[in-house]
């Protein structure tokens, strides 16, 4: 082997010994999505992260585990492997701690009129919404009402949809967000002072 080839192996050598060092040290740099957002692989994570950017006309929706994922490109989608209870509980409580958004409650119609003995579990569930809405009204709409809501609501407006694992169907609840620091009666009397 000539001076010369043993130079080229030994410079080709070099630039992929450095090419390797080079690349280990760029991963060992770039932290894991863990360690830079931590609990953000939870559904838990990633609902905190969107909450801040929510706002009045907003949705959220914490759906049984049959709702259809849909085209509509304002929709996004969290999967929580938990039971819709333990999911609604924790979201609503969060909405109501903020301190930008509070929620218009909706739930289907259809779920007032299902018996213990078509579905075991749905007067338990029923009584359980009610512990975790409180005083909060809650309107009554048919479901399919409901998706036409959605369909013209998410050509503007971001929609969050978080899918359990409940199912007992017409048990999804639907959170339409409002501003918590101005409402309806200060807004009418904003645009009347306007017309002056």
């Amino acid at each position: 082997m000539t001076p010369s080839n043993i130079l080229k192996y030994f410079l080709v050598a070099l630039v992929i010994g450095a090419c390797f060092i080079m690349t280990e040290c760029n991963y060992a740099s770039k932290p894991t999505m863990y360690e830079s957002k931590p609990g953000l692989s939870t559904w838990e994570g990633q609902f905190e992260k969107e909450l801040p950017m929510l706002g009045h006309r907003n949705w959220v929706l914490v759906v049984d585990k049959a709702f259809p994922e849909q085209n509509s490109p304002g929709i996004e989608y969290i999967y929580a492997n938990d039971s819709l209870l333990s999911v609604l509980r924790q979201v609503v409580d969060k909405i109501n701690r903020s301190t930008h958004v509070k929620p218009t409650i909706y739930q289907d119609k259809e779920l007032n009129y299902l018996t213990e003995s078509q579905v075991k579990g749905v007067n338990q569930f029923r009584q359980a919404t009610k512990s975790i809405f409180g005083r909060q009204p809650v309107e009554i709409m048919l479901h399919d009402s409901v998706f036409k809501k959605l369909n013209t609501e998410s050509q503007l407006f971001k929609i969050l949809v978080i899918k359990t694992n409940e199912t007992i169907p017409y048990t999804s609840v639907f959170l339409q967000l409002n501003c918590a620091y101005w409402d309806n009666d200060r807004e009418k009397q904003l645009r009347l002072n306007m017309n002056r």
